[in-house]
């Protein structure tokens, strides 16, 4: 059986970077001419030499809030808000095929290249093989999951039975009825579905494996699975983007899609952490119909060392490990990571900070905590750099902050500018 769904996943990794710089500098200048909110974001900008990662991580983040925005102030006139490079009507001599509204409202164009999610590397990995039935219950209603997954399924070669969500019973039964090879949906819902049928007294011998994805899936989840005959194998995606990264059967993170790039950033910023820090998703879709460069997904994640043992030699990060919008309300002032940034921004001394919220609602307190190189150095200098940064967040934030200073490698690598401690009581 065929292990790899296609070359690209075994290129070797100077091959790959190659060309990925090279199509990422025609996507910017695609983005610059056919996307007018990236005309805007660009400008300035020396699209022609972005052909690095250097490059790349000098151009501004735009993250889903800031996306959001956009698309409300801009919705009597494109809905897209400027980010998409297709549309309907005379306006657009590129055409989108279909149009979907998800949760926010944040509308997504879709166009009719093959497999435009490119979800078909995640359900190949999952076991997923030409002529099987796949029994997809992501939703076909405004958003574009089902779809998403069809095309992506169709693109492997799968007949797909078009279940959608909800209707346990009626799951149960034509899963009975037509024997698929495969589940494709949440895995909360496949658990439903199985504890549906065992109630009923439903066999369902044919269900061997499972592309599972739109949440969390923990170890225990995957293992129950295990226990009732299904391999299951999560994929990591957004709407906006398409497929991010997917698991395969060596268990160990997520692969990288092939049709993306993916920086960690620090939270709150643009700046590229090194690999193996926690940080925020970045990705840049190489999708030339909806060209996002930078886009913020604000989920946490780290890129882990070396390759996965299955052959695949593009890069991996540890999967979803929480959300990276960590913005705390103290005192009824908002604090953002941004602003804890700009204060650490304005001094080269030090080397991580984490802003720690404690106390209780309406008696609440703030201690930044920062890494120096040298606790003790800073702690007797005389111009107290403490005291310093202690001025700098009330001037930032208007909120009074105690300052602890720590040492290098001290703090967790979690992700998080900002912890809030409080207790809810």
């Amino acid at each position: 059986m065929t292990t790899h769904y296609d070359t690209l996943e075994t290129r070797p990794a100077a091959q790959r970077e190659a060309q990925l710089m090279a199509a990422l500098q025609a996507q910017v200048v695609n983005a610059a001419q056919h996307a007018s909110a990236f005309t805007e974001l660009l400008q300035g900008h020396d699209l022609a030499a972005v052909n690095s990662r250097a490059a790349l991580a000098t151009l501004p983040v735009t993250r889903k809030t800031e996306l959001l925005e956009r698309q409300k102030q801009k919705r009597s006139t494109d809905v897209f808000g400027g980010y998409s490079a297709v549309g309907w009507g005379s306006a657009h001599p590129r055409r989108a095929l279909r149009v979907y509204a998800s949760p926010g409202t944040i509308y997504e164009p879709e166009t009719n290249r093959p497999d435009y999610w490119r979800m078909a590397r995640a359900i190949f990995a999952a076991g997923f093989r030409a002529g099987d039935l796949a029994h997809n219950c992501f939703s076909y209603h405004f958003t574009p999951a089902g779809l998403m997954m069809e095309t992506g399924a169709h693109a492997v070669g799968c007949t797909v039975f078009p279940g959608g969500v909800g209707q346990t019973e009626q799951q149960v039964q034509a899963m009975a009825d037509l024997k698929p090879a495969g589940y494709i949906g949440t895995p909360s819902f496949l658990k439903l579905i199985i504890e549906k049928a065992a109630e009923m007294g439903v066999a369902l011998p044919s269900l061997t494996k499972a592309s599972v994805g739109g949440e969390a899936f923990p170890p225990s989840l995957r293992d129950w699975f295990a226990q009732h005959g299904i391999s299951a194998y999560q994929s990591y995606g957004t709407a906006d983007l398409g497929l991010v990264a997917y698991e395969t059967s060596a268990r160990e993170g997520l692969v990288l899609d092939e049709g993306v790039i993916v920086e960690i950033v620090r939270p709150g910023t643009g700046t590229v952490l090194p690999d193996g820090e926690v940080g925020e998703v970045v990705v840049t879709t190489l999708n030339p119909d909806y060209p996002l460069i930078r886009f913020g997904t604000g989920d946490l994640s780290a890129v882990m060392a070396g390759t996965c043992p299955t052959g695949r030699s593009n890069a991996r990060i540890k999967g979803w490990m929480g959300r990276a919008d960590q913005t705390a309300k103290v005192r009824g002032m908002f604090v953002h990571p941004s602003q804890v940034n700009e204060v650490v921004r304005r001094f080269p001394e030090v080397k991580k900070a984490r802003l720690v919220v404690s106390g209780e609602m309406a008696n609440d307190s703030m201690a930044l905590h920062v890494e120096v190189a040298d606790v003790a150095e800073f702690a007797n200098a005389p111009d107290g750099l403490a005291q310093k940064l202690a001025y700098s967040i009330r001037d930032v934030t208007k909120l009074r902050c105690e300052v602890q200073l720590c040492a290098l490698g001290s703090l967790p690598n979690d992700g998080k500018v900002i912890e809030d401690a409080r207790r809810y009581v």
